[in-house]
């Protein structure tokens, strides 16, 4: 079975949000999680992650020890480094980020060729991860934000992300209370993200408008629980 994935019609780069189906493993993490520290069998982990690198012709691959953060990296190679962001203009190199909940952006610019990815939760999103990301391709590449294109995946939508006030306040106007839990909001991340591209002059944006916790065909670790397992957004410098 080969991994089931979701493109983003307004990508021209290989690329791939994935999905649960196509892997090996069992349990809660059935069947292609790709992440190690979940506590899934570690075989079944390389194997998905063969799968998904196999389909892309095993390109050489650049991944983050992500921490909620706003950096950007830029990669210059294959590796692993801190943060919740990265681009590059590597030809052939893939970068890619991992996701249960939170959302996945990738980023494209159709002048350089240049590409991105970030992992977006509401803490790296209120902390400007969205705004980092876009600077430093601008920075690195002279990326121009209005011919940008960024395909926002899949992630927990507004009627189900749940949130205290203190989260409410920290991304900002984008939250509502929530009519069945006083004190407690629902927050809209995906539009905190959408709003905040914009703001920048990103111009062409596409969203999956698949969320996580209601699509039993996605990991949630807020329906799951910490043996959720991860999907990866992955995007690669074409050759």
């Amino acid at each position: 079975m080969h991994p089931s994935w979701i493109r983003a019609p307004i990508l021209e780069s290989p690329h791939a949000f994935t999905t649960r189906a196509g892997g090996v493993s069992r349990g809660p993490y059935a069947t292609l999680n790709l992440s190690l520290g979940v506590g899934d069998v570690p075989e079944h982990v390389a194997e998905n992650r063969r799968r998904v690198l196999t389909a892309f012709g095993n390109p050489p691959s650049f991944g983050l020890d992500q921490v909620h953060g706003h950096r950007v990296v830029v990669a210059e190679g294959p590796g692993v480094a801190e943060g919740d962001g990265a681009v590059t203009d590597v030809p052939g190199l893939l970068l890619r980020v991992s996701t249960a909940d939170c959302y996945p952006l990738l980023f494209e610019d159709p002048d350089t060729g240049a590409v991105g990815a970030a992992h977006a939760g509401w803490r790296g999103v209120a902390a400007g991860i969205v705004e980092n990301l876009v600077g430093t391709m601008r920075e690195a590449f002279g990326t121009e934000p209005a011919r940008l294109r960024v395909a926002i995946g899949p992630g927990i939508c507004g009627r189900c992300y749940q949130v205290g006030p203190e989260v409410a306040r920290a991304v900002g106007g984008f939250a509502v209370p929530d009519p069945r839990a006083e004190g407690r909001f629902l927050l809209d991340l995906a539009a905190a993200i959408e709003a905040r591209l914009r703001a920048l002059g990103v111009r062409h944006l596409w969203r999956a408008n698949r969320c996580t916790f209601e699509d039993e065909e996605l990991f949630s670790y807020r329906r799951q629980g910490p043996h959720s397992g991860r999907m990866w957004g992955v995007i690669q410098r074409a050759l």
